[in-house]
């Protein structure tokens, strides 16, 4: 069965998205189906529509320094992690406050810019990342467009730029194969100091679901706050996202609001 963090706290660092097809709304859920009770800290709020964001406006960096410190004070918080920073101040916010306290399994998806267009993290934010939140971070979860940025490429292969990226200096990372034009089969690579490991799965027809980064590295983080060896937990929160991708698909949805997450994962080969 998958794991379940049984009465532990996961925290999410995130953005709200005006639609709750992606960032803190969808993150509690899936904190939520794995058992675990949810915190969140808010670091901006994106005016987005279907077409794509309108504005984002982010919060105080300070302001989410203390909030962040608040919830790591409590001992109870086992995982964390980051979507949505919005900005360098933020950025840096946060990795100075996880340097003050003790070491957590810390998921951190690069969210750059929105699935429909529109960018979520200033440039200098992007340049930022490794140096403030390296140090911290158990696992990095970029798609293909935002491994390619961070390399300062065109465009990647995953097994490629999880390698280059976990070179860099990331302590691990997986980048997700979901924007691949390869039809048949989505390969997400996970680079550890140990290799790479491949997890391939049916590519789920109907086209691009949304929140679908939020909901993967949430499901990593609430495997981790419950114990479960670093690649895993990756194995068990992509198969519990693959089977809600058909859900979802199934559905007619095309985002992962959260009614569409509150299911508990399912047991392997359901």
């Amino acid at each position: 069965m998958y794991a379940s963090v049984n009465h532990r706290v996961l925290c999410t660092i995130a953005g709200i998205d005006t639609t709750r097809g992606a960032g803190r709304d969808v993150d509690l859920a899936v904190f939520a189906a794995f058992g675990a009770e949810g915190r969140a800290v808010i670091t901006a709020t994106a005016a987005q529509s279907e077409d794509g964001v309108h504005a984002v406006t982010p919060r105080p960096a300070a302001a989410v320094a203390a909030e962040l410190a608040a919830v790591l004070s409590d001992p109870t918080c086992t995982a964390l992690k980051s979507g949505m920073l919005a900005t360098e101040a933020i950025v840096r916010a946060v990795g100075a406050v996880l340097g003050a306290q003790k070491p957590r399994p810390f998921v951190v998806d690069p969210v750059l810019a929105a699935g429909a267009g529109g960018a979520l993290l200033d440039e200098a934010g992007v340049e930022a990342l490794l140096q403030a939140l390296g140090p911290h971070t158990t696992l990095l979860t970029p798609n293909l467009p935002e491994a390619a940025r961070l390399l300062g490429q065109s465009a990647v292969d995953a097994r490629s730029a999880a390698l280059a990226l976990h070179a860099r200096g990331w302590p691990a990372v997986l980048v997700k194969g979901g924007h691949s034009q390869a039809e048949g089969a989505v390969v997400d690579v996970l680079a550890t100091a140990r290799g790479s490991a491949h997890f391939e799965r049916p590519r789920v027809a109907g086209g691009n679901v949304r929140g679908t980064g939020c909901a993967l590295s949430a499901a990593i983080a609430a495997a981790l706050g419950a114990g479960l060896p670093l690649e895993d937990a990756v194995r068990q929160a992509g198969d519990w996202l693959h089977a809600l991708l058909r859900e979802a698909h199934a559905a007619g949805r095309g985002t992962l609001s959260p009614e569409a997450v509150t299911l508990p994962p399912p047991r392997p080969g359901e």
